[in-house]
């Protein structure tokens, strides 16, 4: 496996678990918004390449022809969702027609894996102001990155969540973990309880062939154990996860 790295706190914190293991990696800056790697790497085999840095290199990945689905998307995955059986998606230009602005609260997220909007909680007039505000734009005027007239997004109803795991999944185990989040503090421990780990191996079973590798995050309602999102793992934080077996378990798959 060719191990193309862009240097910031967690990638140094991964290049020392690849000195320990003795695998090799080149280091290289991403061009904002373009993803280009500086220096350009020589790949010997394309198929056999994993990128760790910034969330720009998803530029990189389009451009190369990999396009993970929308884990919404998934409908096996819909049952045990946080609120997946309410979900309401509207694109933004759809938004003040379709939104009552009956003060109403929602949690509110892009359905793309993009930071267009972070994930929060807002009210249906926030909401609606917010998609007037992008609406009296021209397309044109509006920059990269940001919200758009077409932007799809998901609303559900806003739960209390107890705790917040990331799990790692390499073909098809998970192969590390890491607590960031208990209650509304942000933690980064390895542990994980029990019974929560059985259920994120258990979303990784029933829907097999997903991704050969991915990030999963769980959590602990009131109402029990749901999943989160998924993510592709070339940009998610690492938190507390056991970087030494993540590095392992990437390095021996074997190319489809």
């Amino acid at each position: 496996m060719q191990w193309l790295l862009q240097q910031f706190e967690d990638t140094n914190k991964l290049a020392e678990a690849l000195d320990q293991l003795g695998i090799s990696y080149t280091w290289h800056k991403v061009v904002p918004f373009v993803g280009e790697l500086i220096p350009k790497p020589v790949v010997a085999d394309p198929g056999s390449v994993v990128m760790f840095g910034s969330y720009t290199l998803w530029k990189n990945a389009e451009t190369n022809g990999y396009r993970p689905r929308p884990f919404v998307h998934e409908q096996v995955w819909h049952p045990y969702l946080l609120n997946g059986a309410d979900a309401l998606f509207l694109t933004l230009r759809d938004v003040p027609q379709r939104l009552a602005d009956d003060g109403k609260d929602w949690f509110l997220r892009p359905v793309d894996d993009s930071k267009e909007e972070p994930g929060n909680v807002k009210s249906t007039g926030e909401i609606i102001r917010m998609a007037e505000r992008v609406l009296a734009l021209d397309e044109d005027e509006i920059p990269n990155g940001s919200l758009r007239h077409d932007t799809l997004l998901m609303l559900t109803e806003p739960v209390r969540i107890l705790s917040e795991w990331r799990l790692w999944v390499v073909d098809g185990q998970i192969v590390t973990y890491s607590l960031y989040k208990a209650g509304s503090r942000v933690v980064h421990r390895h542990e994980i309880d029990d019974d929560a780990l059985d259920f994120g191996q258990r979303m990784v079973d029933i829907n097999p062939g997903y991704s050969q590798a991915y990030v999963i995050d769980i959590c602990r309602t009131e109402e029990g154990l749901k999943l989160l999102e998924t993510n592709c793992l070339n940009a998610a934080g690492f938190y507390a996860a056991d970087l030494v077996k993540l590095a392992e378990a990437i390095d021996g798959l074997a190319r489809d």
